[in-house]
Formats: C-alpha cells, structure tokens, sequence
C-alpha cells in the first residue's frame, strides 16, 4: 500500500499541511468574506421588504380613499335623488311654472354636487399620487443606496404618475 501511495507521489506530511491550508483559508474567507457578502444580502432582503409593505400600506390607502369618494358620491346621490322627490311632491301642489324652477334648481344643486365630489376625488388622488411618488422616491434611494438629485426625484415622480392612473 505504501508502494502504491508512493508511486502516485503522496507524501502525509505535505497532504496534512495541504489540509490545514484549506481549512484555514475556509475560516479566513468564513469570517471576513461570506460573512459581510451574507448580512448585506440580508439587509438588502429587509430593505425590499419594507419597500414592498409601504406600497400594500399605499395601495390600502388608495383603496380606502376610493370608499371614501364612493360613500360620498352615493350620499350626494341620495341627497339628490331625496330633493328630486321633494320636487316632484311640491310641483303637484304648484302651478306649472313653480314647478319647473323647482326642477331647475333640483338638477343645480345635483350638478353642484357631482363638481364637488368629481373636485374631491380629483384632490385625493392627486394627493395620492404624490405620496406614491415620494414612497417610490424613498424605495428607490433606500434600496439603491444612491441620494436622489432633484432631477431623478422629477423623473421618477413622472413615470410613477404615468404608471399609476387610477
């Protein structure tokens, strides 16, 4: 056996020193390579993450603003609807003429409603988007690690506006 070891040129003495090398070069690379190369894994991992929970919060906001606009719209609708039958209760007891200002200023005042609540959904999203785009900004730097300029927060705002149309 030790024949056979020989002729293939295998000395224990170099083959245990050639051992040791590998282990320590292991535990060098163990402590002061993986180990740096794995927690900024980890701690980009964390940071998508928490980019990926603020936009379910955005994204639950955005849903809760459209109740929000819907119960408003369905109120306003309401509100129409009961002074269209108050109207039409009135212009029974009214002559013709009074009962036609009576519409006139039903449909108004429904109109007037539709502005208002059109302008306020208007307003929630845009104030939405806004938020959106500075959530998206902060996502961005966070995981890219760069400051933003305030031409790439422009940019970024513009398609991330483009992107989202509700």
């Amino acid at each position: 056996m030790n024949d056979i070891l020989t002729t293939f040129g295998l000395d224990w003495g170099k083959f245990i020193a050639q051992c040791l090398i590998v282990v320590v070069v292991y535990i060098i690379l163990s402590k002061y390579a993986f180990g740096p190369v794995l927690a900024m894994l980890e701690e980009r991992r964390a940071r998508i993450e928490a980019g990926e929970k603020n936009l379910k919060e955005v994204e639950e906001n955005m849903a809760k603003a459209e109740q929000k606009v819907q119960a408003l719209l369905d109120e306003a609708n309401g509100d129409a609807e009961r002074l269209i039958a108050e109207a039409r209760e009135s212009s029974e007891a009214l002559r013709s003429q009074k009962s036609q200002e009576a519409i006139n200023e039903a449909q108004a005042i429904i109109e007037k409603a539709r502005e208002a609540s059109k302008l306020e959904h208007q307003t929630a999203m845009n104030e939405l988007k806004r938020d959106f785009g500075h959530l998206v900004i902060e996502a961005t730097s966070k995981v890219t690690g760069k400051v933003l300029d305030d031409g790439d927060q422009k940019r970024i705002n513009e398609e991330t506006a483009g992107q989202v149309s509700l």
